[in-house]
């Protein structure tokens, strides 16, 4: 899909300049000569990204006030200021009204178009992050949660410890399975001698038959170690 970015400069030909280059380079771009228009237009709908000039016109310090009014609609769509104003001072202004970077219009084309890739990039991995998946095992009424460390049991949470946790994930994992008490001290990455590992599945069990006075998942497979049931529904 093709990004949008949204160029707001005052100076046609500097606009034009801009915005030429970024259109050789697959972006769509629309361009606006004041804050106000460029507003009224995010307003409607934000673009992937934002290119503000500080000065706009007889509106001195009307990129500072567009950025302030971009983050007020959006926390994530990047913003660059790209302007002759290369103070100190204006740099830190930017960059606390929430630009994700701030260029002097002394940089080359080439320059400016990493900066965009790098943004997009970011915004790209951010994306993916919040749009991932918990990893879930189901089996039958036991619902384990990986990412979360939580189980539940017909939807009724069951308040398991760590090692507790990854024992059950080990048995479940591969129902029918037997687990020796070894492979279940490995899995709950803890040094437990077999008289632990008893009383660790005996606490599990009652937790589990807290909730559901019929929980027989956890099976013992006498002189091997324990099995998920896969059979209990």
């Amino acid at each position: 899909m093709t990004r949008r970015i949204a160029l707001v400069e005052d100076e046609p030909l500097i606009r034009a300049n801009y915005s030429e280059a970024l259109k050789k380079h697959g972006y769509q771009v629309e361009t606006y000569d004041s804050r106000p228009s460029a507003m009224e237009r995010f307003r409607v709908q934000l673009p992937d990204l934002v290119i503000i000039d500080v000065g706009l016109g007889s509106d001195v310090e009307g990129g500072f006030e567009l950025c302030r009014e971009v983050r007020g609609l959006s926390s994530q769509v990047p913003i660059i200021f790209l302007t002759a104003r290369d103070s100190e001072f204006d740099q830190i202004s930017g960059l606390r009204l929430g630009a994700d970077d701030y260029l002097t219009k002394d940089i080359s084309i080439p320059y400016l178009l990493t900066r965009i890739v790098a943004l997009f990039r970011r915004l790209d991995a951010l994306q993916a992050a919040n749009q991932k998946q918990d990893e879930l095992i189901t089996r039958g009424q036991l619902k384990l949660n990986i990412d979360r460390m939580q189980a539940f049991w017909n939807d009724e949470p069951i308040m398991l410890t760590v090692t507790e946790f990854w024992i059950v994930h080990a048995l479940a994992r591969h129902p029918g399975h037997v687990k020796n008490r070894t492979q279940l001290m490995d899995a709950a990455n803890a040094v437990l001698d077999d008289s632990t590992i008893t009383s660790h599945i005996k606490r599990i069990r009652k937790k589990f038959q807290a909730v559901d006075p019929d929980f027989r998942a956890i099976n013992t497979a006498y002189g091997m170690g324990y099995r998920w049931d896969s059979t209990q529904p």
